[in-house]
Order: C-alpha cells, then structure tokens, then sequence
C-alpha cells in the first residue's frame, strides 16, 4: 500500500522531503477550493522542485464540473506542470456517462503530453450529499475511459470520515472492482491509523491522508510534521506484515 500525502502549499511539501523516506507521493491540492481543489501552476513545480526526485507529485484538478474541455485543459496544465498523478473529481458529473465523457478528455490531454503519466478518476464516498455519481460506479467510469485508478475521498469536509459513508464492506467492494478492471484502487476520506488494519486487509493499493499527520490532527489549521508521517508509515508497515504472516499486530 502506498502512502499519498497531501501538503497545502510549498512550506508543507519541504516537511514532506523531510520525511521522505517514510511516504510515496507527493499530492499537491487546495484545500480551500474544495476536497480535491485545484492549486496553482507554479506551485506544482515549485512543490516538484521541493520534494526528492524519486517521489512522484500528484495533483487534483478540482472538484469538476460537467465540462469536458474545460477539464482535460485544467489536466493538461497539471501534467505540464510537473505532475505524474492526475486526479479528477466527479464532483459535477451526476451519471456514468458524464464521467465518461470528462474522464477521456483527461486521458487524451494527458496521455498525449506524457503516456506515463498516471490519470485518477476519484469520487466521493458521501456522494448521496452532493448529488453526483454513486461510489461503485467509479471503476467501471475509471475502466472504460483509459484511466489508470479509482479513488474515493470524501467531497464534504465536516469531520466526517470514509467508513461513515461507505462502510468498510463497500470499500472492499470498490477495491474488487476497481482490481478487476486492471485499476490501482485509492482511498481516502479523514482516514487514521485504526483504519489502516481493514484498508490493508481489503488490498488498497494507495491511501491518501492529511488530517492524520498534521499537528492536532487538524487538517486546515494543524500543520504536517514529519514525525506523524513516519508513524503513520509505521503502522502501516505493522499491518501489512500482520496481513503478510496472519499473527495480530501487537500495539
């Protein structure tokens, strides 16, 4: 399972270098335009520049509307910019089909610039507050567009988490899915360390947090501090090998 943290600006991505080591993405977003709000041009290269070059940068494009072309322009600039993982929120496509149709658009753009670039389509797990595709629909939009991963995060930021939404059995629903289409399967969502034993057991292949390492455990106020992220990483690594030998982690 690969750790996916998300700073809020440059400061925060030179603690992430500092704790290098210990996570394997860099997501670059803005919070205060939305779940996966879309942050500036300059600040994806200058967070690329900051971060070690082995460390792939990812980047939200925002939570997007219905717009094709406006979408896969926005994917275009993410890409250019320096990111290797483009994410997309469905957060304005209310049908599979919609998602569809703005999900090809993204691969096109980004595929034509970098064909190694990896294109996400993401989701939200509290889509029935929103209005917009259902959870599950997420694989099979992410399948039949091209993408590369399916990714779950939470549109509404109200200290409500993943499993509250989609509990762990539909999760590990979404995983199966998304694997049985050839797609790396990514969650995320206000996630903790007590989540990371059932995100392992159900095979997340990426989990994205912030709030669990920032200061506080605060995701808009706290700050991302290097040690949270070395034992987020810790406990992960204890789960993984409980899962690997079957003997319960002791903590």
């Amino acid at each position: 399972m690969l750790l996916l943290i998300s700073p809020d600006g440059v400061e925060e991505a030179l603690d992430c270098a500092k704790a290098a080591e210990h996570l394997d993405i860099v997501d670059v977003k803005k919070p205060d335009e939305g779940s996966l709000g879309a942050n500036f041009p300059w600040v994806i290269r200058e967070i690329r520049d900051a971060v070690p070059a082995d460390k792939p940068v990812s980047a939200t494009v925002g939570d997007v509307p219905y717009k094709p072309g406006t979408v896969a322009q926005a994917a275009l600039g993410a890409v250019v910019s320096g990111a290797s993982y483009i994410k997309v929120g469905l957060y304005g496509c209310t049908t599979p089909d919609q998602g569809i149709e703005v999900m090809r658009a993204v691969v096109r753009a980004v595929k034509d610039h970098r064909p190694d670039a990896l294109v996400v389509a993401s989701g939200y797990a509290d889509a029935h507050r929103i209005g917009c595709v259902n959870p599950l629909a997420l694989p099979d939009i992410a399948f039949r567009s091209g993408a590369d991963a399916a990714m779950l995060d939470t549109a509404i930021k109200d200290g409500t988490r993943l499993f509250d939404h989609v509990p762990p059995e539909v999760c590990a629903e979404f995983v199966r899915l998304s694997h049985a289409s050839g797609l790396l399967a990514a969650l995320a969502g206000s996630v903790g360390q007590a989540d990371l034993g059932q995100l392992t057991r159900m095979g997340t292949d990426i989990v994205g947090v912030r709030g669990a390492v920032c200061e506080g455990g605060d995701r808009n106020a706290g700050r991302i501090q290097p040690h949270l992220v070395a034992a987020f990483r810790a406990e992960m690594d204890r789960q993984a090998r409980e899962h690997a030998t079957g003997v319960p982690a002791v903590g």
